[in-house]
């Protein structure tokens, strides 16, 4: 079985799902928008057929089988249900969804639907991440105590920016931080507490954040993410007998090296592709719908709503609120 793909948005996202996917294969046969004009633009730059004016035009199309979810985080649980109401497999941009209230119930909604839900974060599909999982399993660092990574970058200061606005998710938590916190909560499990401090901006949102994760078995991660600044954006997995370290950007195709305890290198690696990764995903997600197996695998729908209930967390010790958080504006 082909699956066939629709694409729900045209942002820059969408533009960087569709032409690493296009040029590994993936089949891409409708694309909508909240514009007709949008929707045609996107389907001429790619090659696609069906360009649909809204996104129920979209998920209504007989031809698609599954529909990739590149809208902003505010609308991701709307355009997810929407989704799964209409028969499809919904593979929804990371993060998941606002709240972890909104990611239950767009899990629960797939159950109920016997369709396949997933976070599309891209990482934890990448060859390097089963590699580091292998070498992990295998005992070769000991046993993993400490998970340290960092993700900033210099983004856009205007205040109508989707990045600083509340209302549409803004903030370094959702889009920076959701990759260490990923990242971590693969190799050492959901936390058992979190104690997290950040700088809000005028409009509220968070522009940095630095948060210590206590995890099951008495390991932690000490985590960094800002969206004012940029680092190198590096990673280690450090173990009682020695350490893996990723160098920049951790969460991408790259270089890395396993070291012992002294902290001499014994072997390195490097990850690079031709294409930036995000095909790796999409096959997965491929799986997923053809075998009928619609859970489990590297981000099984149940972590992605326990990471948004660690994110609510985060985001109440910091103070920073979006309108999801208020079931009385709900809808």
């Amino acid at each position: 079985m082909t699956v066939r793909w629709g694409v729900i948005g045209t942002g820059g996202i969408a533009r960087s799902f569709v032409r690493d996917c296009a040029a590994a294969g993936v089949e891409f046969v409708a694309v909508g928008s909240r514009s007709q004009s949008s929707a045609d633009a996107f389907a001429a730059e790619f090659g696609i057929h069906r360009a649909h004016g809204s996104y129920e035009e979209l998920v209504a199309d007989p031809e698609v089988d599954a529909v990739y979810v590149a809208t902003p985080h505010s609308r991701h649980a709307e355009d997810a249900l929407l989704g799964i109401a209409g028969g499809k497999h919904v593979l929804v941009e990371k993060a998941f969804t606002i709240t972890a209230a909104e990611a239950r119930s767009v899990v629960d909604a797939a159950r109920r639907a016997d369709v396949a839900v997933m976070e599309a974060m891209w990482t934890r599909f990448l060859p390097q991440m089963a590699m580091i999982r292998e070498i992990v399993a295998e005992g070769r660092i000991g046993r993993p105590r400490v998970v340290e990574a960092t993700h900033h970058q210099a983004l856009p200061t205007d205040p109508r920016h989707r990045l600083n606005d509340p209302a549409l998710g803004g903030g370094a938590l959702l889009d920076l931080g959701i990759y260490p916190i990923s990242f971590a909560v693969d190799l050492l499990g959901l936390p058992e507490s979190a104690v997290a401090a950040g700088t809000l901006s005028e409009q509220g949102v968070d522009t940095q954040m630095g948060v210590v994760l206590n995890h099951p078995a008495g390991t932690q991660s000490v985590l960094h993410f800002g969206l004012d600044l940029a680092s190198p954006n590096g990673a280690s997995i450090i173990g009682e007998a020695g350490r893996i370290d990723l160098d920049s950007t951790f969460f991408t195709p790259t270089t890395w090296r396993l070291r012992d305890r002294d902290g001499a290198v014994a072997e390195e690696f490097d990850s690079r592709e031709r294409l930036t990764g995000y095909a790796h995903e999409a096959r997965a997600f491929e799986r997923m719908v053809t075998s009928g197996e619609h859970e489990g695998g590297p981000m099984d729908p149940e972590e992605s709503v326990g990471i948004m209930a660690l994110l609510d967390e985060l985001r109440r010790q910091v103070g920073v609120r979006y309108a999801a958080d208020d079931p009385s504006t709900a809808g």
